[in-house]
Parts: C-alpha cells; sequence; structure tokens
C-alpha cells in the first residue's frame, strides 16, 4: 500500500473536494479527476439500493427495500435516526386516520405499533396522531433498520456524487474516517431539501415570489403543570378536546402584542406530549428561513434560541401552568417547513390534492389538512380534507434520471399540495413507496421509468399500504 505523506494526502483531498465543489455531477467514471478522488475516497461499499437520509422517509423506504431483498445502505448526519421527529422535536406524527380508519399503513404503522409496544407512543384516535418518546423512537427506528439488514453509515454528511450522464454511480460522504464513496445501483433522496437531486442536478420547482414557510425551533419544556385543564384540553391533538392551537396562551399573548409588550413573532402555540407527566414539547417559534441557505439557516437557528428563551419567560410570568418550567431540551436543528421539491414527471397540484384524485400509479395518501404557515407574522391558512388524497409514483421520479427516487417533502409538487404532504405520516408513505420501487428495479434491472407501476401498487397493498 502507497504510503502517503500529510503533506501529499491534504494536496490529493484539495483536488478532490475542488473537483467535488466545481462539478460534482460531471466526473465520470474513468475522468482523470475521478481516479485521483478515488485515492482519498476509497469505495466503501456496492449496495443495491442507497438511501441518503434517515428521517420518516427514509428509515422506512431503506427498511421496505432491505425486506424486498436489496442490499441497502442508509447515510445520516446525525447518529440517529428519525428525521424531524427526533432532530426537530417535531410531534405528534401526523396524521395516519380519518374518523379511526387508517389513511397510511404498511411498514409505517408496524412502526407506530411496535412503538407503542415500548411504551413510546400514544395513539390519538380517531385522527391516529402518533405522541410519542424521543429516546424511544430513536431506538425503534435502529431496531427496525438494523433488523432489516440495512447497513448504516452514521454520522456522514453526503459531499458529493458521480454521475454516468443522468445516472448516479456513486455518492461521496464525509465523516471520521475521511472522505468515501459509496456505489449504489438505485438511490432515493431522503434528505427533505433534496440533497442528492440537487447534486445531480435535478431541475427544482419554481419559486417566483422567494418566500418559503419558516421554520419553527422546538424545546422541552419541564416543570409544566401537564395535569392542568389548560394543557389536558391542548397538548393532544384528536380533534375531540377543540383546536391543537391553545387558544387561550395564543389570545393573551397576541393582547400582550398588542399593547406594546416587545416578542418575536410566533405560531400556535402548539403543547404536544411526550409521554412523560411534567413536560411539553413546544412549536411556536417561527422566522423565516432557507435551510439549503447554510450562513442564512445559521444566523436564523441563533435568532430562534433567544426566541425559545424569550417565550419561556413569557409563560412562566403570565401562565400559573408555567411558573415552575424550564428548557429541559432544544432540538438538534430546527424545524424545516419548505425548500426544495424536484420537478417530477409529474407534479402534484392542490386541486388534485383536495378533490382526492385517484392516479393509475397512486402509491401513498394523505388527509393531513392544507396547512401553511406565514414566513412573517402571526397567520396561518388551514384548509381540511374532505377524504384522503393520493399520490402518484411519477411524483417520485424526475425525467430522464433513471435510477434516483425521491421521497418525503423534496416529491414533486405545488406548494399548497406540499403543505399537507410535508408531514411525517405522509413522508412514510412515500418512503415504503420510493423503497419498494427501488427494489424493483433493482430485481428486474430497470429503471425507475420502466417499472410496471402495477406490480408495485401490488407489492404496496401486499405490504399493508392502504392505496
Amino acid at each position: 500500500m502507497e504510503k502517503i505523506s500529510r503533506k501529499l494526502f491534504l494536496k490529493r483531498a484539495v483536488a478532490g473536494l475542488a473537483a467535488l465543489a466545481v462539478a460534482p455531477n460531471l466526473l465520470s467514471c474513468d475522468s482523470k479527476e475521478e481516479q485521483e478522488l478515488r485515492k482519498i475516497a476509497p469505495t466503501v461499499g456496492q449496495y443495491d439500493v442507497v438511501v441518503v437520509g434517515g428521517g420518516p422517509a427514509g428509515f422506512i423506504a431503506a427498511i421496505t427495500a432491505a425486506r424486498q431483498g436489496a442490499k441497502v445502505a442508509l447515510i445520516e448526519r446525525y447518529g440517529f435516526l428519525g428525521g424531524m421527529a427526533t432532530i426537530g422535536y417535531v410531534a405528534p406524527i401526523s396524521v395516519f386516520a380519518k374518523n379511526n380508519e387508517l389513511v397510511i399503513g404498511g411498514i409505517p404503522w408496524e412502526f407506530v405499533e411496535r412503538l407503542e409496544s415500548m411504551g413510546g407512543a400514544f395513539i390519538e384516535w380517531p385522527k391516529a396522531n402518533i405522541d410519542f418518546d424521543i429516546e424511544l423512537y430513536k431506538l425503534c427506528c435502529q431496531r427496525m433498520v438494523l433488523e432489516a439488514g440495512v447497513e448504516l453509515y452514521m454520522h456522514s454528511a453526503m459531499v458529493g456524487c458521480q454521475m454516468d450522464g443522468k445516472s448516479i454511480h456513486s455518492v461521496i460522504i464525509e465523516n471520521k474516517n475521511g472522505l468515501e464513496t459509496i456505489v449504489g445501483k438505485t438511490f432515493i433522496d431522503c434528505t427533505g431539501d433534496g440533497d442528492l437531486a440537487y447534486m445531480a442536478q435535478v431541475p427544482m420547482q419554481p419559486n417566483p415570489d422567494g418566500e418559503l414557510q419558516p421554520s419553527s425551533f422546538c424545546f422541552i419544556l419541564s416543570g409544566v403543570d401537564t395535569d392542568s385543564e389548560l394543557l389536558n384540553k391542548c397538548m393532544y391533538h384528536n380533534g375531540i378536546n377543540g383546536p391543537s392551537q391553545c387558544r387561550p396562551v395564543r389570545e393573551k399573548l397576541l393582547a400582550m402584542k398588542a399593547a406594546g409588550v416587545e416578542m418575536p413573532d410566533f405560531g400556535g402555540p402548539w403543547f404536544n406530549n411526550v409521554l412523560h407527566k411534567g413536560s411539553v414539547a413546544v412549536n411556536m417559534t417561527r422566522r423565516a428561513a432557507d435551510s439549503t441557505d447554510n450562513r442564512n439557516f445559521t444566523a436564523v437557528e441563533c435568532q430562534l434560541r433567544e426566541d425559545i428563551f424569550t417565550f419561556t419567560k413569557l409563560l412562566k410570568e403570565n401562565f400559573v401552568e408555567f411558573k415552575d418550567c424550564y428548557v429541559a431540551s432544544t432540538a438538534p436543528q430546527a424545524g424545516i417547513r419548505e425548500s426544495r421539491r424536484i420537478v417530477g414527471v409529474h407534479t402534484v397540484t392542490a386541486d388534485e390534492y383536495v378533490s382526492a384524485y385517484k392516479y393509475e400509479d397512486s402509491i401513498s395518501r394523505g388527509i393531513h389538512p392544507i396547512d401553511i404557515h406565514a414566513s412573517k407574522g402571526t397567520s396561518q391558512v388551514r384548509i381540511d380534507l374532505d377524504k384522503p388524497a393520493y399520490v402518484p409514483y411519477r411524483a417520485l421520479i424526475a425525467p430522464e434520471y433513471p435510477n434516483l427516487l425521491v421521497a418525503g417533502r423534496c416529491i414533486s409538487t405545488d406548494r399548497q399540495a406540499l403543505a399537507s404532504l410535508r408531514v411525517m405520516a405522509s413522508c412514510m408513505g412515500t418512503g415504503q413507496a420510493a423503497g419498494a420501487a427501488a427494489a424493483q428495479c433493482v430485481a428486474n434491472n430497470q429503471t425507475v421509468h420502466q417499472i410496471d407501476s402495477e406490480i408495485l401498487v401490488k407489492t404496496l397493498r401486499e405490504l399493508g399500504a392502504l392505496v
């Protein structure tokens, strides 16, 4: 083996990273740049299916593909799985059912039932919103992924991809081992922000006005009187006890703001059950942010962290139920409602979604309201659905990209449809479909455009999906 001095290693690393930064998609498999990169980013695994992102869409996609017989790698930049549930403290998991009838089933619902059996979930019927223990959620994800035989690459950031034309050959990750290459046959982008698709230069949905739904930095308050009438009415989001917003707190804070009390913009507030007496997950901070812009997102998170403690002080001083509360934990990162979405073979529109239009290739469903938060101020637009909506397979694939699927909130939708489909139960549903489709591609040596959608739908129904 060649011995490489630190100076030579750094020189090669700089050259390789420079090539990635300039044009990762142009590194063909026989180029000089690629050969140089191989020296500093050795191949550490070759897989049938490579899933990037271990959130609700990603870990479900990985389990699904592995159970269908594929050799699967799952790449996650944090040291645990769960995505916005565990990285963003976004609770509850919304929404699995309408009027006590499941809308999303199969492996996502298996996960819920298993988490419940561990003492980590409380199912709020008739909507089947899922309250959860954050740490048990992490553990349940991990167990199910590993039991399926998925190989995990945690603490690993994807920094580039290599292409053969429009086909993805491999992804480059960075971790404590240095730069590493993972080769795959089919890839699933479950990053939420569409990072892999963006690196592969997949066209993204336009955003003419530049507005995005705001980010919220969720946190855990302990020392809360969760036995109080106020909390018992608002921390369960089943639609039985009234609106999920805590209206008394909202109205008082808005009155204080109108009277001249300085406070940041807020949403809700929503206080969410975390299965531990005296503690709630709080979703109320909000600021306009672009999660795909590092400088912007860093600055906004710093502001949001200040906001967390500002609101905690206001709650302590103005509501007896919170007089002894304190910030027990803040989420590892702010929650993201909206960022990149691919231009797919088909784009789900709000009209199709609200009318519950059923496509020939429907592979998942959704029942969460269309829920659009204003990027500034405290307003929110909400449109309830009369019946569950559908998602077509064609929204998970892009024209001309033969071995790439996406799942989660970066699928092909307009802004209004996204405002429902971005929630975690819906992301799990599209993740299950993407995982099954990827395994089908590999088994039949077909592109994502060639597979038989009727067979895919049959497979999903056998898994328990309600399509």
